[in-house]
C-alpha cells in the first residue's frame, strides 16, 4: 500500500505521515529531506540558489546516509531547498529514488509537495494536509527556537508566505491537492485528533 500526504510547509504533514508509518508498520520518506540534503550540498560549495547544474548534479549524487539530520533543520537550508525543488532537472533527479522507496513492502508512506500528483499518481491512498498561514508560522517559529535559533514571528512568517509563493507557482510540480486526495486543515486539531482521523480513513480504505 503506497499512502501519499502532500501539503505545504509546516502543516503537520511530516508529523502524521511518520505517526502513520510507525503505526502500520511502513516505511517512511520525508522527501522534503532530500531537497533539504541538496541545498545544503549547494551551501556548503557555495553555490547560488540559480545554479541548476550544480544542483542536479547533487541530486544526482545524493547518499542520504552521509547526511546528518541536525544539519536541515536551519532556515538558510529551508529557503535553498525551496529554490532548488524548483528546478524540473533536479525533480527529475530524485523521481526514480522516490519511486523506487514507494515500492518497499510491506508498504510506504511519502510526504512532500507532489507525491499524489506526480511521484504516485496511482497511490491507494492521498491525503492533502494543510492549515492557515499564521498557524503553520507560529509551528514553524516554535520549532526553529527549540532548536535554539534566534528567529522572530514576523521574519518567519515572510519567509512561510515566500515558500508557499514559490511551490505553489513553479512551472513542475507545484504544490497542490491531486484530484482525488483528501483534505485535511489541522489548524484546531491536535496531532492526536489528526492521527485518528487519518487512521479511521485507512481503515475505511482497506476495508474496501
Amino acid at each position: 500500500m503506497i499512502i501519499a500526504v502532500d501539503g505545504p510547509s509546516a502543516a503537520g504533514k511530516g508529523t502524521v505521515a511518520r505517526a502513520i508509518a510507525k503505526q502500520l508498520g511502513y516505511h517512511f520518506l520525508d522527501t522534503g529531506t532530500l531537497y533539504r540534503m541538496v541545498g545544503l550540498a549547494m551551501l556548503k560549495a557555495g553555490k547560488s540558489g540559480d545554479d541548476e547544474a550544480s544542483a542536479t548534479a547533487f541530486a544526482k549524487a545524493l547518499d542520504p546516509s552521509l547526511v546528518r539530520e541536525e544539519e536541515l533543520r536551519s532556515e538558510n537550508v529551508a529557503a535553498m531547498a525551496s529554490k532548488v525543488a524548483a528546478m524540473p532537472a533536479v525533480r527529475q533527479a530524485l523521481l526514480d529514488y522516490q519511486r523506487q522507496f514507494a515500492k518497499r513492502q510491506p508498504g510506504a508512506v511519502l510526504d512532500g509537495r507532489d507525491i499524489g500528483t506526480v511521484v504516485c499518481p496511482d497511490a491507494d491512498l492521498k491525503l492533502f494536509v494543510t492549515a492557515s498561514t499564521e498557524v503553520r508560522a507560529g509551528r514553524r517559529f516554535e520549532e526553529l527556537k527549540a532548536l535554539g535559533q534566534k528567529v522572530h514571528y514576523e521574519s518567519v512568517l515572510e519567509d512561510v508566505m515566500a515558500r508557499d509563493e514559490r511551490d505553489a507557482s513553479r512551472a513542475t510540480a507545484p504544490t497542490r491537492p491531486a484530484d482525488d486526495a483528501i483534505l485535511i486543515d489541522t489548524s484546531d486539531l491536535t496531532r492526536e485528533e489528526v492521527l485518528a482521523a487519518v487512521m479511521d480513513l485507512i481503515a475505511e480504505y482497506k476495508k474496501g
